[in-house]
């Protein structure tokens, strides 16, 4: 099957050349107070479903590209009010307090992301499984907590993505077990970004990029060159593996390093296979690029569980498509349509 890259050739033969430059002068950014063409650089930071937010945009109004930004910094708030696993009256937490012993009704919102998991689930074979959290839960990354083996054998009990039962027409949720429970922190930030995007077009803004951790959405090109987006070394926090021009695409990377702790030589990180509860080890890092954010991040975190062969075999039969993987030793793989012959260059 013929596969396009969601990265043009035009910007992907512009990686190396860039790459040969300073990095200072690759990265940095247009001045966000000084007026260009009739129009000005905003920027904005906040916190939000426990990680980094921010929103870069140009704008001829600063009034509108203002109030297009705030817009955005409440629709993240709203998400992680909606979806959190922390917050008590989140419409998540409802759904794994009552679920196993009643149908839980779900909005419009709600019940499309369970759909698009449950999509997901099938793709990948149960790699991607938001039930995973029955085991995942059990893990305190703070207090570097592991479950014993008895406690990590009931919460592997409790997956399955088989098990999540979705009614279409009550447009609600059932949980078949107990002690199942879910978590959306797949693609929950992914989503956000995509919704994010929307917003920034709704408003007229043609040149944006917009993160939430490590998930982003750019919007055109950063007016006249292209939003340079780096892809971090899982080992160095200071580094990079990578540098890719974009424009118009979306971009996910999930590593072992966002959340972990290190117990007797074992890694503990937030990324759990649904298949045995524990972390896998074989990946440090998985980056996608595709149309959307919920894809990327539901995608980085499917391949980070395959591996290299398996996770990027599922990558190469996907149109619009593409992927880097830092596996256990450090090396970097590419799908093909990022390394036909104009491989990203290293750092």
């Amino acid at each position: 099957m013929h596969r396009m890259s969601v990265i043009p050739d035009h910007v992907r033969s512009q990686v190396r050349s860039l790459w040969e430059k300073s990095r200072a002068a690759l990265s940095a950014p247009a001045p966000l107070d000084a007026a260009d063409a009739g129009g000005v650089w905003l920027a904005r930071d906040a916190v939000a479903m426990g990680t980094a937010i921010r929103v870069e945009l140009w704008c001829e109004d600063a009034d509108r590209g203002n109030a297009a930004i705030g817009e955005v910094m409440a629709e993240m708030h709203r998400i992680d009010q909606t979806m959190s696993p922390h917050k008590a009256d989140s419409e998540l937490s409802r759904i794994n307090r009552d679920a196993a012993r009643e149908a839980v009704p779900l909005s419009n919102e709600m019940f499309v992301l369970l759909v698009q998991a449950q999509r997901y689930s099938q793709l990948s074979q149960g790699a991607f499984d938001i039930t995973y959290a029955s085991a995942g839960c059990l893990y305190d990354y703070r207090e570097g907590v592991a479950p014993d083996a008895a406690a990590l054998a009931r919460g592997r009990a409790a997956i399955g993505w088989r098990k999540l039962e979705l009614d279409a027409r009550t447009r609600s949720v059932r949980f078949a077990q107990d002690g199942m429970r879910i978590d959306l922190g797949g693609f929950a930030k992914g989503h956000a970004v995509d919704n994010a995007a929307a917003i920034l077009r709704r408003h007229g803004i043609h040149h944006a990029h917009v993160a939430a951790g490590g998930d982003s959405r750019v919007i055109g090109d950063r007016r006249g060159r292209p939003w340079t987006i780096g892809v971090r070394d899982p080992r160095k926090s200071d580094g990079l593996v990578a540098l890719l021009p974009l424009e118009d695409t979306a971009i996910s990377t999930s590593g072992d390093y966002e959340r972990f702790f290190e117990k007797q030589g074992v890694r503990h990180h937030h990324i759990v296979d649904p298949a045995t509860g524990a972390s896998p080890a074989a990946v440090r890092s998985v980056t996608v690029l595709a149309a959307d954010g919920l894809t990327c991040e539901a995608l980085s975190k499917t391949v980070f569980v395959l591996g290299v062969e398996r996770g990027l075999e599922l990558i190469e039969s996907l149109e619009g498509v593409d992927a880097i993987v830092v596996d256990a030793a450090g090396q970097l793989h590419f799908s093909s349509g990022m390394s036909a012959g104009r491989t990203p260059a290293r750092h």
